[in-house]
């Protein structure tokens, strides 16, 4: 009995399915197998050839705010070819529609149909169709190739994404690493050692406002006699200023074997921060050498702020002669060296800046005179409890609590 022409269109219908349902095998499989982007586009063409017989095809995907060609067989388009997004929004409005009504030339001729693909009602890719096998002309499988143009898609995105996450993980483990290194580095900047003894007491409290911090401290005993603090505090933060204030102590420390006076230490310190800085970075900087025979302190403060020297009997003094900020300039200007008694009992107190530029909630700033008033009540304590309750008046009086907007450091010198 002769098949019926029903009949025959329902085996064209599920040979046709059939196609589809291998189509999206292969697909399917691309995507599991973790395939890269240009594989995923290769699977899109030979799928296209092989199981939906498509033989001129041409897929624009929108990237960068164009339409780029991404997948082109049967036809001699260029590879840069592209279309604006203001061109395309104006074709195939309600679905495809015939490539020759929209006059876009002699090299759009062997296709006859665009499928444009939309995702949220965005045309995202424009698929222009050419000779197709048999039947595969109707409204029904256009729809499949949109769908599958839209498989595509998704996944060439999660494949952008997961590199973009790889990549920024990658950063991220980099930074840290550098983070870590700069760190270490900065731990071995600092003393690992007070030289207290039966002369003097010293401490220091040093507390980062971000993982790598812009402040040093160091304390060196350059003979029986003599013994060299140093307080410091470099502009900027993070690697930048770690590698500067390295280089600061690594001059600093040179200089000293040298047995220079303060005033060569300081100018040769600033010509070393101006050669590697440029003059974009600068690092404030006080520099105390205490002579136990002699009980002076010879000092040079060079922009930084001021210590304060609290003596066993008499008013505190601010410790401010110097010079400029290191490292602003080629040459400092003339400046001198200031000197102070330091008798028995005598508190030496430096910091940074971090210490006075703290405000409550009506933002008043804690500064240099309540740094003093604590002081008045608290320079008999130990020194590691004189810190304490420094640190702990200070975070009452802050508004953030223990969130400070900048390093803290205390460095102090009690002569016994």
């Amino acid at each position: 009995m002769p098949q019926t022409d029903a009949l025959v269109g329902l085996e064209k219908r599920l040979f046709l399915k059939e196609r589809e349902l291998g189509a999206l095998l292969e697909i399917t499989q691309a995507i599991t197998h973790d395939s890269t982007e240009a594989d995923l586009y290769k699977i899109y063409q030979f799928t296209l050839i092989g199981q939906l017989g498509v033989r001129k095809l041409a897929l624009y995907v929108l990237e960068e705010g164009i339409f780029q060609l991404k997948v082109n067989f049967g036809t001699a388009l260029r590879t840069n070819s592209h279309f604006a997004p203001a061109e395309a929004s104006r074709w195939c409005l309600r679905g495809p529609c015939e490539v020759k009504s929209l006059g876009l030339g002699p090299d759009w001729q062997p296709f006859e149909l665009l499928v444009p693909v939309r995702q949220q009602e965005a045309v995202q890719a424009l698929v222009f169709v050419g000779t197709t096998q048999g039947d595969y002309a109707s409204s029904e499988a256009l729809a499949f190739l949109e769908t599958l143009s839209n498989i595509l898609l998704g996944a060439v995105s999660n494949r952008r994404l997961a590199r973009q996450r790889e990549t920024s993980l990658m950063a991220e483990a980099a930074v840290r690493r550098e983070i870590e290194i700069a760190q270490q580095v900065q731990q071995l900047l600092f003393p690992q050692k007070m030289p207290n003894n039966a002369h003097v007491a010293l401490h220091a409290t040093y507390q980062p406002h971000t993982e790598i911090g812009g402040d040093y401290y160091d304390v060196v005993e350059i003979d029986a006699d003599r013994l060299l603090l140093c307080v410091a505090d470099v502009s900027g933060k993070g690697m930048p200023a770690s590698l500067l204030m390295s280089n600061f102590q690594a001059g600093l420390r040179t200089l000293l074997r040298t047995d220079a006076d303060l005033i060569t230490i300081v100018q040769e310190l600033n010509h070393l921060i101006f050669r590697n800085a440029g003059g974009e970075k600068f690092i404030t900087v006080f520099l105390g050498l205490y002579h136990r025979r002699t009980q002076v302190l010879e000092y040079v403060n060079a922009g930084h702020n001021d210590p304060l020297l609290l003596p066993d009997t008499g008013p505190p003094q601010l410790l401010h002669d110097g010079t400029v900020m290191l490292g602003i300039m080629p040459e400092l200007p003339p400046f001198k060296v200031g000197l102070a008694r330091m008798e028995p009992h005598s508190l030496l107190f430096t910091y940074t800046d971090g210490l006075t530029e703290v405000f409550n909630e009506q933002q008043e700033e804690f500064g240099e005179e309540g740094v003093l008033d604590v002081l008045r009540r608290t320079r008999y304590l130990p020194l590691p409890k004189l810190h304490q309750e420094l640190l702990s008046c200070i975070r009452q009086f802050n508004a953030s609590g223990d969130q400070f907007a900048d390093d803290v450091t205390l460095l102090s010198l009690r002569v016994k």
